[in-house]
């Protein structure tokens, strides 16, 4: 697990948690924060050597390797971490997996997705912005190995002790990095993040009547 620490995204987490900021300027934040943790989350991306030629003289570089990674945001909040981390990898693949809550089993089930249906040898990057029990993230990160990924990387805003201990106990020894922007302290009685930022869906989205 890595919990970014860097005085801008503590300071773009602050202004992030205040309830009075509004949702247009909590969109551009969440935008903001994804890249900045986008850096700790693409350490490991794979690259392979690739040659060029400066106006001074030929080099050699890197670019991202084949199969390129792929981008799952957990609909819906997941959507407003996309375009941030679009931005540091361009050239990576999207795809789109919708969860919810089944109100009899309290279990999250698939209701939509968009994946390739052979994700071997892929490179997988979930954002969701809230890790709170841990239920959903790790129903993504199942359903994502069963399509033959093997390394799947999770960016979330927020998490709590909770639901990080609970991905952990779910994945094992499998290839799965946590990044973080905050641990915060706990869950309260209704499941939310302590002090968190509220519902993040509807505050990225507002509440739909």
């Amino acid at each position: 697990m890595i919990v970014a620490d860097h005085p801008l995204i503590t300071h773009k987490l602050t202004m992030l948690r205040d309830k009075s900021t509004p949702s247009s300027v909590f969109r551009k934040l969440a935008d903001e924060l994804v890249t900045l943790l986008a850096y700790e989350a693409t350490r490991d991306v794979r690259v392979i050597p690739h040659h060029i030629e400066t106006p001074v003289a030929p080099t050699e570089g890197v670019i991202l390797a084949e199969p390129h990674p792929l981008i799952v945001p957990i609909l819906r909040a997941g959507l407003g971490m996309l375009d941030g981390m679009l931005r540091l990898m361009p050239s990576a693949e999207t795809g789109f997996l919708g969860m919810v809550r089944d109100e009899q089993t309290l279990q999250p089930t698939v209701y939509a997705e968009r994946l390739p249906a052979d994700l071997t040898g892929r490179q997988c990057y979930v954002l969701d912005p809230m890790l709170a029990t841990g239920g959903s993230l790790i129903a993504a990160i199942e359903y994502i190995f069963d399509r033959g990924a093997k390394d799947v990387t999770a960016v979330c805003l927020l998490g709590a002790p909770e639901g990080v201990e609970a991905v952990k106990a779910a994945v094992g020894n499998r290839d799965v990095t946590l990044v973080l922007g905050s641990l915060d302290e706990r869950l309260n009685e209704h499941g939310y993040i302590v002090p968190g930022l509220g519902d993040a869906g509807d505050r990225l989205y507002g509440v739909a009547g």
